[in-house]
């Protein structure tokens, strides 16, 4: 050591020294206490934890690794969505099967279908499939339009074969000779916009169109909610509505009229639109434009005795208790005669029996009740003798066939089945008929192998090899029984669902053999949203949907015009 450094350090000792020297006789004198008490010094008491506590930190791990594998699996399917991997080419030897469509029945078909066992071809006008049970609330803001959009390519280009799209309407399915003719109808037109398409198996999914039952003046007038383009335009109604409604001078009359949104359909599509609406108005509306707050209005137009006659009594007394708690009308067992650019002329049912014509000024007029089927549907029906009684749709038999046809099957909302044309009976009839493709695919596969170890048995001569074919081919008749046996279609009701504003919801929940749970409330609202977000169709939309529910949270709702 330096006497530089010794310099240094001198100092510090001095400084310690004092400090052991008091140190060792405190730890000296507590020594000599704790012997005259007739004891051992006793060391440190660890500090002890309760169940309660071991509890929580179990469950805090718990959770945190949770988030961190849900984190994992999200980045994962992202991924996976983004990157496809490379598909195989079709097999010109395989059969085609054409599916028309991009609805609920025919994306549920695509999705579980084993496209290496076809040369699979969709036809659709639209490129995407939409999640219609939340385009109510696009009409308002509440959720963005693409976030409930999923491009049909997104799902066909992760099959394993190749899936041939075109985006183009079906205008007529020629029966006798199995072709199909298919049109363009893009704004964008090439040299050919019209040709045929040929087919081996098809499947009808081109849904249905909206009714109007005949009544005059409901095509030119009123708003349907249907497709992306009728939310776009109940959307710019809404706010040219309120803004004309402001215009300098404009008469009291007319004002309340502008302001006055009329509802057609006591169904779950026009409830949940009206309490879209009157949210809209209270929780933004209000406070943007709040010269409207004293007219404007939200009414609900049914012909029958109540509203969402699916779902159980007590739910739709509390359905319409609490419409009414929102000030949304409802006017029950009215019935629409005529609609005019600017009124409404219903018949009314009074409790006596008597009948009344009303007349009810509108701004907006949504109309969310009946379908009907489209024309290629109808024009199919004409080419069929068996379906000559036929009028909501195509009819079909247990296995979905249509009635009078051989290798035609039909789902969703064009077929007319003893069930409800609801997404969720759509979706389970395209699972079921992936089913049955795949399980026809196996039959033909198994069917020829079969005749070439038959084909074998005969050429050879050798016993054994002959015993060996006789066993293999018995193994493969065994398991060509049992793919036959499929079993009819069965819908199985999982339940209902409907949002009636203001962050409350109802539910008729079915579970075990036939036992069903009401339930309804804000939990409810909860479980509708959770339930929803579930069965949108990819990560992407799942994400979306949430990112928006809470962008409205923050943020609010827009109202701007477009």
């Amino acid at each position: 050591m330096s006497f530089r450094q010794a310099l240094i350090r001198a100092p510090v000792l001095k400084r310690q020294a004092p400090v052991a020297a008091f140190a060792a006789p405190r730890r000296f004198y507590a020594a000599a206490a704790t012997a005259a008490a007739g004891g051992a010094p006793k060391p440190p008491s660890p500090n002890k934890k309760g169940p309660f506590s071991r509890a929580a930190k179990f469950l805090w791990r718990l959770t945190y690794g949770s988030a961190l594998v849900g984190a994992g699996l999200v980045a994962y399917a992202i991924y996976e969505a983004r990157h496809p991997v490379d598909q195989l080419p079709p097999d010109p030897s395989k059969k085609t099967l054409v599916v028309l469509g991009s609805g609920w029945g025919s994306v549920s078909l695509l999705k579980k279908l084993d496209t290496e066992n076809y040369n699979v071809v969709v036809v659709s006008p639209r490129n995407f499939f939409l999640f219609t049970p939340l385009l109510p609330s696009c009409t308002t803001g509440t959720i963005e339009l693409r976030s409930i959009m999923e491009p049909l390519r997104h799902i066909l280009r992760h099959k394993k074969t190749s899936v041939a799209f075109y985006e183009a309407e079906c205008t007529k399915i020629d029966y006798a000779n199995r072709t199909l003719t298919v049109r363009d109808n893009s704004e964008v037109k090439g040299d050919i916009a019209e040709t045929k398409l040929p087919f081996d198996y098809l499947v009808v999914g081109v849904g249905a169109q909206n009714t109007t039952f005949g009544i005059p003046g409901v095509a030119e007038n009123a708003c349907f909610l249907k497709e992306v383009g009728d939310a776009q335009k109940i959307r710019t109604r809404i706010m040219d509505c309120i803004e004309t409604a402001t215009f300098k001078d404009q008469t009291p009359e007319e004002r309340k009229r502008l302001l006055h949104m009329v509802v057609v359909g006591g169904g779950p599509t026009g409830v949940e639109f009206a309490g879209e609406l009157q949210d809209f108005f209270e929780e933004d509306l209000r406070k943007w434009v709040p010269e409207i707050a004293s007219d404007f209005k939200v009414s609900l137009v049914e012909a029958l005795p109540n509203v969402l006659p699916m779902f159980s009594k007590e739910l739709i007394n509390y359905t319409e208790k609490t419409l009414k708690e929102e000030k949304v009308n409802i006017h029950l067992k009215t019935m629409v005669k005529k609609v005019t650019e600017k009124t409404i002329t219903a018949e009314v049912t009074k409790p006596d029996g008597s009948k009344q014509l009303v007349e009810l000024p509108y701004g907006l007029l949504v109309w969310a009740t009946g379908n009907m089927p489209r024309d290629v549907t109808r024009d199919l029906i004409k080419q069929i003798p068996e379906q000559a009684k036929a009028r909501r749709g195509l009819e079909v038999n247990d296995y979905l066939v249509v009635n009078g046809t051989e290798g035609i099957w039909a789902l969703g909302d064009c077929a007319a089945t003893k069930y409800a044309p609801t997404a969720q009976v759509a979706t389970q009839q395209g699972q079921y008929l992936a089913r049955l493709f795949n399980t026809l695919a196996k039959t033909e596969a198994l069917e020829q192998e079969i005749n070439q170890l038959e084909t074998l048995g005969h050429a050879t001569t050798d016993a054994a090899d002959k015993k060996s074919l006789a066993t293999e081919i018995e193994a493969k008749a065994k398991l060509l029984r049992r793919s036959k046996r499929l079993m009819p279609f069965q819908y199985s009701h999982q339940g209902s669902l409907a949002y009636i504003g203001s962050d409350r919801a109802i539910a008729d929940l079915t579970w075990g053999e036939g036992n069903t749970v009401a339930s309804s409330g804000q939990l409810t609202y909860l479980f509708w949203r959770s339930a929803y977000v579930s069965m949108c169709f990819s990560t992407r939309n799942k994400m979306l949907v949430v990112f928006d529910w809470l962008k409205v949270k923050l943020f609010g709702r827009d109202v701007s015009r477009e």
